[in-house]
């Protein structure tokens, strides 16, 4: 059997050797696809293919417009200085009290979250703002690095998410239920953050004890500070998902209201500036460039492995007899969890989905195909949520050693063990329950 698939397994393992060697994603996709297209004496003209599909696919998708218009959002927004001053309003509320300043961080995850989705920005500012305050109150770091890197990471899953809008591309499913489907999970999981934190504080108090003293400010003065600070990015994430979900207006035409909205912000605010303006164009072009490569990349990549029989391949791998469908779905979510400690969400989503996705809507879950495929992406959103914090390459963690470079790199992977347990826990949720993705999608239509 395994000789009948020596071409796509080679290729794979290509794949893996290149990506470890450091060179760029794109490059590695496209040029892997190519060269195995040369070596398997695959028809020129059959290349083609890839170049009607990269241009229908990617150049002309005028969905994939929305993802450098919620960069550049979540680029201003950061430059606006509302989460900087969000979070001086939590500490001075919350710092009061033990575990304050973690509380302080979840909630800001979350808005930050529901705002911008840039998980480098949401590490790199939370940790900046608030490790250290918890160093000064004498935190437990590994307690404090994992729940920075685990807290800025909700806005892969909390839309808008630009993963939601690839997973969408990729699986064709609405935008818009995608959106819907995931704020359950994403306020499930942050519950679950948040309750860690309880237990923590209830149980072990010397790893989040209260400040020392506090600064004096008077608590309702801190209330109508965070009540103030607020109003802004709330009303951003209404007018976004709100205009999303009631169908008035379509992802991109969505993204472009929060792009105009989070420019409009920095300048009341005194954040905007040419050189800030200049700095999130740059930034959102190279995202953008980065994402677009990679895609380009993983159509050649797809395009030549399925020619060789890679889609049968894992079609035979994931084939059982009298096995429940759970079972696979397991198996497949597995994998997928694997493949997280070595790849980015970005190359996941885009060679590792459209392959196995047809599996899944093949599989009887007693629901119809389109809910099965919605649940699924949501599901697998939550599951890629853990390629952020699991090592070696888990980039929430290295964005935090940037930030304060006298932490042991050691201390920051044993202090996310426990979030990444959390984030398996709300995956089994996901998983066993379907209602929790499905009921907000079904209420809306």
């Amino acid at each position: 059997m395994i000789a009948d698939y020596i071409w796509p397994i080679s290729m794979l393992l290509a794949l893996v050797l290149l990506l470890f060697s450091g060179y760029a994603v794109g490059f590695v996709l496209a040029g892997v696809g190519i060269a195995f297209a040369l070596l398997a004496d695959v028809p020129t003209v059959f290349l083609s293919m890839g170049v009607q599909r990269i241009y229908s696919g990617t150049l002309t998708n005028w969905l994939l417009a929305a993802i450098p218009l919620f960069v550049f959002m979540g680029l201003m927004l950061e430059k606006s200085g509302i989460a900087e001053r969000l979070m001086r309003s939590l500490a001075a509320l919350a710092g009061r009290l033990p575990g304050g300043y973690a509380f302080a961080v979840v909630v800001i995850g979350v808005v930050m979250a529901a705002s911008t989705g840039i998980i480098g920005a949401s590490v790199v500012l939370m940790g900046m703002m608030s490790l250290p305050a918890m160093r000064a109150a004498g935190y437990d770091m590994r307690l404090a690095t994992g729940l920075v890197a685990a807290s800025g990471t909700l806005g892969i899953l909390i839309p808008p998410s630009i993963m939601l809008i690839i997973l969408g591309d990729q699986l064709r499913v609405p935008i818009g239920d995608l959106f819907m489907g995931a704020i359950y999970p994403g306020l499930i999981l942050s519950g679950l953050y948040f309750t860690y934190i309880v237990l923590n504080a209830i149980f072990r108090p010397s790893h989040m004890p209260a400040p020392p003293q506090t600064d004096g400010v008077p608590v309702l003065h801190a209330v109508l500070s965070l009540a103030r600070d607020l109003v802004a990015p709330m009303l951003l994430i209404l007018s976004v998902l709100g205009t999303i979900i009631t169908g008035v207006a379509t992802p991109t035409e969505s993204a472009a209201i929060g792009a105009l909205g989070a420019t409009l912000l920095a300048a009341l605010t005194g954040g905007f500036s040419f050189g800030a303006f200049r700095h999130a164009v740059f930034e959102t072009t190279k995202t953008t460039a980065m994402i677009a490569f990679v895609m380009i990349g993983a159509t050649v990549f797809s395009l030549v492995f399925r020619r060789l029989g890679g889609d049968a391949m894992v079609a035979d791998l994931f084939h059982f007899e009298n096995v429940s469908p759970y079972v696979t779905l397991a198996m497949i979510m597995a994998l997928i969890f694997v493949l997280g400690f070595f790849l980015d969400w970005v190359e996941i989503s885009l060679v590792v989905i459209p392959i196995v996705a047809p599996i899944v809507a093949s599989l009887d879950f007693g629901m119809p195909t389109s809910d099965v495929i919605l649940w699924f992406a949501i599901a697998l959103a939550v599951n890629l949520q853990t390629s952020f914090l699991t090592p070696p390459f888990g980039y929430a963690l290295f964005y935090l050693r940037g930030v304060d470079p006298t932490i042991p790199i050691g201390t920051i992977y044993r202090g996310v063990i426990p979030f990444v347990l959390i984030q398996m826990a709300a995956l089994i949720l996901v998983i066993a329950i379907p209602s929790i993705v499905l009921s907000l999608p079904h209420s809306m239509r």
